[in-house]
């Protein structure tokens, strides 16, 4: 409709009529033409205004306010408002999501720190109650290894009684394994002062210098920690 009204608009062509005829004329005849004047007029205004708020159309359907801010006003308003509650709802979204990673991450910290510090407390305990074993399970074994000699001429209620020791010996050698407490390797190894403490040595050709020819007392370790070194005896050159 528009673009006929603009058509007809552009293809009117003013006709000039000859100064005879226009004074001939009635004057019931400049009346009708000035109405029909009037009239184009006002169409043009119209059509002027019909092309303006056309032009002011968005392009996804909403009026926008024309150049006499009647037309679209409500509608922007509350498009305007619209976008900016959805800023905010956007932005605190995101300030939600950035506390809650910042949370997460200060949960993460905190458990990872909790996990260490309890493998650490439990290392600690663990180490101070095979410390004081340790020394009752040397025992045993050397009350072993004494009466071993000397189990054959004895009466058949000893070696009953060396049997229980020797039971008593592996239940709590069982018991510090379980603990995770293992014995420091030894003989046949290569001296290392971290792990081994030499209280003789041995100048022999059968080993190489500086390697463990004997345990005298077995050293035990926790993991990477060392709860006593193991006490050896030592290859030197001859």
């Amino acid at each position: 409709m528009t673009s006929e009204k603009k058509t007809r608009r552009w293809n009117r062509i003013p006709v000039k009529f000859p100064e005879s005829e226009q004074e001939s004329d009635s004057p019931k005849e400049h009346l009708a033409d000035a109405d029909n004047s009037a009239d184009e007029d006002v169409s043009e205004e119209l059509l002027d205004q019909e092309m303006s708020s056309t032009d002011d159309q968005a392009p996804d359907g909403v009026l926008l306010p024309s150049s006499s801010g009647e037309a679209g006003g409500p509608a922007v308003a509350e498009l305007v408002a619209t976008r900016a509650e959805l800023k905010r709802v956007e932005a605190e979204v995101n300030e939600l999501k950035d506390r809650l990673a910042r949370r997460q991450a200060d949960f993460e910290n905190y458990r990872k720190r909790v996990e260490r510090e309890r493998g650490e407390t439990y290392d600690r305990v663990v180490a101070d109650i095979a410390a004081k074993l340790l020394p009752v399970l040397d025992n045993l074994k050397r009350a072993l290894e004494s009466e071993a000699s000397v189990e054959a001429s004895e009466s058949d209620e000893f070696r009953h009684f060396l049997s229980g020791v020797d039971l008593i010996y592996k239940q709590l050698e069982g018991i510090i394994d379980a603990l995770g407490v293992k014995p420091v390797a030894a003989v046949g190894e290569q001296f290392d002062p971290h792990l081994h403490e030499a209280v003789v040595t041995e100048p022999t050709d059968d080993y190489e210098p500086d390697t463990v020819t004997q345990e005298i007392v077995r050293g035990y370790r926790l993991g990477e920690k060392l709860i006593r070194p193991a006490l050896v005896k030592v290859a030197v050159k001859k």
